[in-house]
């Protein structure tokens, strides 16, 4: 079995996991924004996702002989360390959950300042729990400053979410009626607003591609996307996000719990949960949890979306192989974050949540986030961002090394 023993080993694993885990949102966001269902697009992910768990398992967890304490994967399948396999599936559950969350958030409030928030609050919360369950290995004068740049870059995602929903309002303003609602000349050469109850194909396709960043653009955006938002509260959106960030602050410490046994619920004499089995059961449940959750949405959706079928699902091929690879990609991002962990500790490991800086870059890159923005917003954003690096070095700078 492979083992990352060394620090240098540990920060390059963290730093792979950060660029994986902050590109498979940005594929999802693209799937969403070009109009594919959700449920449809997590169920392929999941599927993936699972996958590259079994794939990490049966080639670093298989290579080599094993040892009493460290046995391989395959071994380990048959131990008794349930009570350990029960923490890593509560993992697994937190983890589904908060990225099935993510999906709806991304659309509400942009994958800039959902990814900003969700992580941040993944390091306020989770970090405090993986410092105290890895006895304090990590350097508390150094982790916790970082925590609190983590917390400052929360309360800035939020100022940058409230700054660009107003510079949106303003460029809409030309198209609102006396109620504030969206109402859309066919004049104007841009999609006609649609119920989300209807089909995905209705509505009048503009004879000019607007202008990332303009009302048309937005407006033209809103009738492609799966997930309607024009009308809603922008609370819902930030209760969403904030229910995800909440979520994904528990997945590591309970891994964290499995893989290391603080509580001392396994059997004297049994081995602890290497990285590669417990990360297996981990991603089983985060599958089976999707699975289960998505396949109700097919059929009693939420937010208005259309309502769907696994027929409908089987033969939805429009961009599938993207959502695939989505899957991949997070699976291998995860596996990676758990690895670097357990050499130089969870709660260094969560510098990862760094994700933002890579999912801001696609934002702006791919979807023309806060393109024609006010200069308050693109001070509010670069802020952000500042905070993040800062935060960022900080965290990692309070590695320390597990003893073996």
């Amino acid at each position: 079995m492979y083992v990352v023993e060394s620090k240098a080993g540990a920060i390059g694993c963290m730093l792979l996991a950060l660029l994986f885990l902050g590109t498979w949102p940005a594929i999802l966001t693209l799937l969403e924004r070009r109009g594919r269902l959700p449920q449809h697009t997590y169920l392929d992910y999941s599927i993936t996702n699972l996958l590259a768990a079994v794939l990490i398992a049966l080639t670093f967890g298989q290579i080599g002989d094993g040892k009493p304490n460290t046995p391989n994967f395959i071994t380990q399948l048959y131990q008794d360390n349930w009570p350990c396999v029960l923490f890593a599936m509560a993992g697994g559950v937190f983890l589904s959950l908060g990225n099935l969350a993510t999906q709806y958030a991304w659309a509400f409030v942009g994958l800039s300042v959902t990814e900003v928030i969700t992580a941040s609050i993944t390091v306020v919360i989770g970090t405090t729990l993986n410092y105290f369950l890895d006895d304090r290995i990590n350097k508390a004068e150094i982790l916790f400053p970082g925590v609190a740049c983590f917390l400052i870059a929360v309360l800035l995602g939020s100022a940058v979410h409230s700054s660009n929903g107003t510079d949106n309002k303003a460029k809409l303003s030309s198209y609102t009626d006396e109620k504030g609602a969206i109402e859309i000349s066919e004049s104007k050469n841009v999609y006609k607003y649609t119920d989300g109850n209807k089909d995905l194909e209705d509505g009048n396709v503009s004879v000019e591609k607007a202008e990332v960043g303009t009302a048309d653009f937005l407006i033209e955006l809103e009738n492609k996307r799966a997930i309607k938002v024009f009308g809603k509260s922008t609370l819902i959106g930030l209760g969403i996000t904030f229910f995800a960030g909440f979520c994904f602050s528990l997945f590591s410490p309970a891994f964290n719990l499995a893989t290391n046994d603080q509580w001392d619920t396994m059997k004297e004499g049994v081995p602890h949960l290497v990285v590669y089995t417990a990360f297996f059961y981990f991603s089983v449940s985060c599958f089976t949890i999707a699975i289960i959750l998505n396949i109700t949405f097919l059929y009693y959706p939420v937010l208005n979306l259309p309502r769907s079928s696994l027929k409908a699902y089987v033969n939805d091929w429009n961009g599938r192989n993207w959502a695939l690879l989505a899957g991949l990609v997070c699976g291998f991002g995860n596996g990676l974050q758990f690895m670097g962990g357990q050499a130089a500790g969870y709660a260094a490991a969560d510098a990862v949540q760094a994700l933002p800086l890579v999912s801001t870059f696609w934002g702006i890159l791919l979807f023309g986030e806060y393109r024609k923005s006010s200069k308050k917003t693109y001070v509010l954003l670069v802020s952000m961002l500042l905070m993040f690096i800062v935060a960022v070095g900080i965290l990692m700078a309070s590695s320390g090394h597990r003893k073996t």
